[in-house]
């Protein structure tokens, strides 16, 4: 790699607002392997998606994590729709069944089917009238039914908050009109002798004849899974089972399938002022006989007022706005339909011949989904604004949402377009951003900056300690400097040497009164280890967000706590709320040893200024689950110990038996250092180690639980010493033919309280030498102490220990696990001495974070939350 200038991210914190491709940002991805998306929905909460695998996934909007899984369908999930006002989903399936499912609990409240007379087949689009409380839903026999639920009761009276799960379920009861406890049999079909132990055979939607009248898009597919009878696990029963009654269906309501249908906004539907139609509620349906017809649904039985004659491909999608409806077409055309004056306004080209098979609306824009994989964007007046390669496969769903991206307070929901598809991937892409492209355009510069910032970090590689990085380094300090001074800080660099990365200080100055404030110091470094390609599923240095996970080198070691902590000092800067003084310091060198750290932070003490804590956000959590606070740390000294025979590497064919190989020597020397049990043998070594306490010996029992590890295990890592010998260099070509001439061991040793550094180090040195000696080899050996870092032990009575592990808990809502671990960060120790003053250490990570390994993640729930709980712990300490 080049020691040239690095390529280093634009230091404004100012959002583009699409790539330079014009695209607008992904944000966030989710995937679920083998589980095309067929249909998609989404609350205030969640996202709902409809799989080709029978299951509707619940996806949460604020970790963008797996929620829970929806289970009891037969067949594919073909379509979504949500009842706000009922807190209800609906979901519609290859199966011929409907389900409907509390959004509040997510239980199964109801299943209905279509008419028993029939076999509806698959059941493709869906529609909720929350002015009539009506679902309508369309089938493969072309028969459009519907069935109406009683008005919206509303919670009790008594009620406070949030309902219990019993009273979802009698509510909902209530409003199907079934008395509680009952449920409504279903007359067996006659062409099945059981219900409900059987799986249809769902359309085979890939095999179909796409020109035939009645044929779906052949971009949709679900696999046949045959006649068999199977019994669903895991499936939950529901409170009663509906039966549409022959009233409400209309036979042939199409004269192909009817895909997709959506009510045209009116006043009563809660539209905006473009309604046109007044308060005339009308149905709009889709079908493979390529018309679109719309019904006058304010009556008991839906009556047709026209039909739209769209060619020759089918309707797949339609989507309504005011007056206007949206008709995507098998052809790959969009035919743009006024209800008013029924006329064929426009034919808008998007990709001719690839089918749309999803359209979604944010105000006047249209956004089309097509069968390559293509959004485009279309303006009111039909000018194409936007086009972006979405998914590496078929486009099958598409809704327009808003989820809340600032983990703060008073952080607002920002639009995004939600697609899903047979690469079983579900994008958001951030339009609202791409909406407001323009010359006097300017992206806000607070919802999503944390992500968006640390994304920038991330693309630097400081890979501290290797030459050809040291520019990177540089840039890296450079960035987050400008970075920190957007925030709000006062920023500069503190030079370490002319061959070492510098320190980035920044101060968020508190509010200034007349009492001085507290001053906490962050301690940090924005330095990584390598990152080799290999093992890595996504480019380390980009940020990658999958699943709630943010994967990317250093963003669990140490740039994502960084960027945390530095955004919740920035938060309470815009809310007027930040009442200390909060110094960030950020070294370059950390995982290459902290060269100079010590020597800068006392050239430069007084710029530091005073301190009265010191918090530090390095480590991860002992679980997935359970917030920590970590309250110890292991010390650490290692050495290097040569032994040499002055002479040229050897032949073992000529040599080998006539000379004293230093091969032999080093592993006989090792070999004093620990006994059969791996005790260390070193004199004395074991005589200033702190007994285990009561309350350790309970502590280390609670975590065993959590951990499933033994407690012995436990404090064998965190709280014993411990000798490691990492590696052994030989000299020569390193053939096994060679006695090389000089062989050299790396060894470290892990130091706990109340063991001495110095000491340690001496007694080391000590007994090597005397061990060597009883050897009488010719050989010669040398010692080198290269690097120590004493333990660190925090104080559990300490105030400011009780602040932080307060804001961990009121965040969480849970009592966080007092851990300690067995590595080692020297400026910890060296800082709490140099200032006089406590540290506190916040792990943010999960155990399963990867860090220093390939796929390095962060959870993006616990980064918010991490931000969250600094934000907490800074209110808390103005007073101390």
């Amino acid at each position: 790699m080049s020691t040239q200038a690095a390529d280093v991210p634009h230091p404004s914190l100012s959002r583009p607002l699409a790539d330079q491709h014009g695209h607008p940002h992904l944000f966030h991805s989710l995937y679920h392997k083998t589980n095309s998306v067929l249909s998609l929905s989404a609350d205030e909460k969640y996202v709902y998606s409809g799989s080709q695998g029978d299951d509707v996934l619940v996806w949460d909007k604020s970790t963008f994590s797996l929620k829970t899984t929806l289970r009891g369908h037969t067949g594919s999930v073909l379509a979504l729709e949500y009842a706000s006002e009922r807190k209800w989903l609906f979901s519609a399936s290859g199966d011929s069944t409907i389900r409907v499912w509390s959004t509040e609990t997510h239980a199964p409240l109801f299943i209905l089917h279509p008419h028993f007379d029939t076999d509806a087949g698959d059941l493709f689009s869906l529609a909720w009238s929350s002015s009539s409380s009506t679902l309508y839903f369309g089938c493969q026999n072309t028969s459009l039914q519907w069935f109406t639920f009683l008005p919206n009761l509303g919670h009790p009276p008594h009620q406070q908050g949030a309902p219990t799960h019993q009273q979802v379920l009698d509510k909902a009861l209530q409003e199907a009109g079934i008395a509680s406890g009952t449920a409504t049999p279903r007359r067996v079909h006659k062409f099945f002798d059981s219900y409900p132990q059987y799986t249809r055979k769902p359309a085979d939607l890939e095999a179909r004849n796409p020109t035939a009248s009645s044929s779906p898009s052949p971009g949709l597919t679900t696999p046949a899974t045959g006649g068999t009878c199977l019994l669903q696990p895991n499936v939950q029963i529901p409170l009663a089972i509906i039966q549409i009654p022959p009233k409400n269906v209309i036979w042939s309501a199409h004269y192909g399938y009817v895909y997709c249908m959506a009510l045209s906004p009116s006043i009563r539907e809660g539209s905006d002022d473009q309604g046109g139609i007044g308060s005339s509620l009308r149905l709009v349906t889709g079908s493979g006989d390529a018309t679109v017809k719309v019904w006058d649904v304010n009556s008991a039985v839906p009556s047709l007022q026209h039909t739209f004659d769209c060619g020759e491909g089918a309707v797949l999608a339609v989507v309504v706005r005011g007056d206007t409806v949206y008709a995507g077409c098998q052809d790959g055309y969009v035919k743009v339909l006024d209800l008013e004056t029924r006329t064929l306004v426009r034919t808008i080209i998007v990709n001719e011949n690839i089918d749309i098979l999803s359209l979604s609306m944010l105000q006047s824009d249209l956004y089309t989904c097509s069968a390559n994989g293509q959004v485009q964007r279309f303006s009111a007046t039909f000018d194409l604004t936007a086009s972006w390669p979405a998914h590496s496969g078929i486009i099958l769903s598409s809704i327009i949402t808003h989820v809340k991206l600032s983990s703060g307070k008073g952080g607002r929901g920002k639009a995004v377009l939600v697609t899903g598809a047979n690469d079983d991937f579900i994008k958001q892409p951030d339009i609202e951003e791409l909406q407001r492209i323009g010359p006097e355009s300017q992206p806000d510069l607070s919802d999503d900056i944390l992500v968006y910032a640390l994304s920038k970090f991330i693309s630097i590689p400081s890979v501290s300690g290797c030459l050809s990085y040291r520019e990177h380094c540089r840039q890296a300090a450079i960035w987050l400097r400008k970075c920190l001074s957007q925030l709000g800080a006062e920023a500069s660099l503190l030079p370490t040497g002319d061959t070492t990365n510098p320190l980035v200080l920044a101060t968020f100055r508190g509010t200034q009164n007349k009492r001085k404030a507290r001053r906490v110091l962050v301690y940090g470094h924005y330095d990584v280890i390598p990152a080799s390609p290999k093992g890595w599923s996504s480019d380390p240095f980009t940020l990658y967000a999958l699943n709630g996970y943010l994967y990317g080198r250093g963003v669990t070691d140490n740039k994502g706590p960084i960027m945390a902590i530095a955004c919740a000092a920035a938060a309470l800067l815009r809310r007027r709320a930040l009442d200390v003084d909060l110094v960030m310091l950020i070294e370059g060198e950390e995982e290459a040893g902290s060269k100079h750290f010590a020597q800068t932070v006392k050239q430069h003490k007084e710029t530091i200024g005073p301190i009265d804590a010191i918090l530090v956000s390095n480590s991860t959590w002992i679980s997935e689950s359970t917030p920590c606070i970590t309250y110890g740390l292991r010390g650490v000294v290692h050495c290097q110990v040569k032994i040499s025979s002055g002479g040229p590497d050897l032949h073992s064919g000529v040599d080998g038996g006539a000379a004293r190989e230093p091969m032999m020597d080093i592993m006989k020397l090792l070999g004093t250092l620990v006994d059969d049990q791996q005790k260390v043998t070193i004199p004395s070594f074991y005589d200033d180690v702190r007994p285990l306490t009561a309350e350790e010996r309970q502590l280390f029992k609670v975590l065993s639980g959590v951990t499933q590890t033994p407690a012995s295990s436990l404090s064998a890592k965190w709280r014993e010493p411990s000798l490691t010998i990492h590696e052994i260099e030989v000299s020569g070509p390193k053939n096994s033919t060679v006695i090389p001439s000089t062989v050299q061991a790396r060894l470290s040793l892990r130091i706990v309280p109340d063991q001495d550094v110095e000491e340690i180090c001496a007694s080391l040195q000590d007994h090597l030498k005397s061990k060597f000696g009883d050897m009488q080899s010719r050989n010669t050996l040398e010692i080198n102490i290269s690097h120590t870092a004493d333990w660190w032990l925090g104080n559990l009575d300490d105030p400011w220990f009780a602040a932080l592990e307060s804001a961990i808990r009121d965040e969480w809502g849970v009592e966080p696990l007092r851990i300690r671990e067995g590595g080692s960060i020297p400026s910890v120790p060296y800082l709490e001495k140099e200032f006089s003053c406590h540290a506190l250490h916040l792990p943010m990570g999960q155990s399963t974070d990867q860090a220093h390994l390939p796929n390095e993640r962060m959870s993006l729930c616990n980064l918010q939350k991490g931000q969250a709980v600094v934000e907490r712990f800074l209110t808390s300490v103005k007073d101390l």
